[in-house]
């Protein structure tokens, strides 16, 4: 398995390396259309490796085999990927929401809003890694925990019901801003070319807001960490398949930000399906020991669920557009949309 590891982490190191350093060297500010493209892109790339997992588990090519005992261990090992990447996914709006008002509270330029997310994801991968690994081993060694894990995702999925203070949603950027001026001094600007670190007259190094705005969007990514780690464990064990459907999620993260974060109010049931979702992935945790949910019904779970938030969204915003003008004719492509640059 080992050279799995290798070739799946070259080949990430590759695709971060070329996005990066090749076809975003310029501090530009995406297009939704272009940002749409990217999405499709980073999706069709997460969906293709399915093939990968069921080659090698179908295989057991270098002695690849699930955690879980199968009998089709290809097919099996295909459903548990493609069921955790959709998860991920999904989990990862409600992380686009946090990152927008981050941005919107450092007031960081939108041609440097990609940079900042790259760094981001790529501390994200990092923070992921380690969670995962030990995620993995808690609930490989001890089966209480899956108990625990349930009944923490059902109170997230209730508490996320609840609509958000002011306060509540900007504590993340208050706590950074605290905690890092204590150590290193902190220029409250963005002009300064989308550097993290600048010198200052004296000499001395000092913090930008875009920095902080990284430390802030690194301590969220954490916090929701804690909600997709036993989310993801509730649909496999499997080491492999929790990173790479982890990894390749969080690595489309970046251009869906830019598709979704000004029509995030668009999609006024996803919320609802999100918190639907953790209740029901909790549940099938804390109910694991007592009956068996097969693959291809948890897959078709997380699919129905997240498919039904974003059509009842949609439906709602054409019959609201039909109410104010019923001769207009409505493209969905255009809902909440009045111009073609990204925030």
């Amino acid at each position: 398995m080992i050279w799995f590891w290798f070739g799946f982490f070259a080949f990430v190191a590759v695709l971060l390396a070329l996005d990066l350093g090749v076809l975003h060297r310029k501090a530009t500010t995406p297009t939704i259309r272009s940002a749409a493209y990217w999405t499709a892109g980073w999706m069709a790339l997460g969906f293709s490796f399915t093939g990968v997992v069921y080659l090698m588990y179908d295989n057991a090519w270098l002695g690849a085999t699930l955690v879980e005992p199968s009998k089709n261990p290809g097919v099996d090992g295909a459903i548990m990927y493609v069921s955790a990447y959709l998860l991920e996914y999904a989990l990862s709006v409600d992380n686009i929401f946090v990152i927008s008002l981050l941005f919107l509270q450092f007031r960081v330029p939108s041609q440097y809003q990609h940079r900042v997310l790259f760094w981001g994801i790529m501390g994200a991968i990092v923070f992921r890694l380690i969670m995962l690994a030990g995620g993995a081993y808690v609930a490989n060694k001890f089966d209480w925990v899956f108990y625990v894990f349930g009944a923490y995702l059902a109170f997230q999925g209730i508490k996320l019901l609840k609509p958000e203070s002011e306060e509540e949603q900007s504590h993340d950027k208050n706590f950074a801003v605290r905690m890092l001026r204590r150590v290193i001094p902190i220029v409250d600007s963005v002009d300064h070319g989308g550097k993290f670190i600048v010198h200052l007259a004296n000499g001395k190094r000092a913090l930008t807001t875009i920095a902080v705005c990284l430390v802030s969007i690194e301590l969220t990514d954490i916090v929701f960490a804690l909600d997709s780690i036993p989310a993801v464990l509730s649909v496999s064990k499997d080491i492999f398949i929790m990173v790479t459907s982890n990894i390749f999620a969080i690595m489309g993260l970046r251009s869906l930000y830019f598709v979704l974060a000004g029509a995030m109010d668009q999609f006024r049931y996803l919320k609802i399906a999100l918190a639907i979702l953790l209740i029901v992935i909790g549940a099938k945790m804390v109910a694991h020991n007592h009956f068996h949910v097969p693959h291809a019904i948890s897959l078709a779970l997380i699919a129905g669920i997240i498919g039904t938030g974003v059509i009842a969204s949609i439906v709602a915003n054409r019959r609201e557009l039909a109410k104010i003008d019923p001769d207009k004719p409505v493209d969905p492509a255009h809902l909440g949309d009045s111009d073609d640059a990204a925030p």
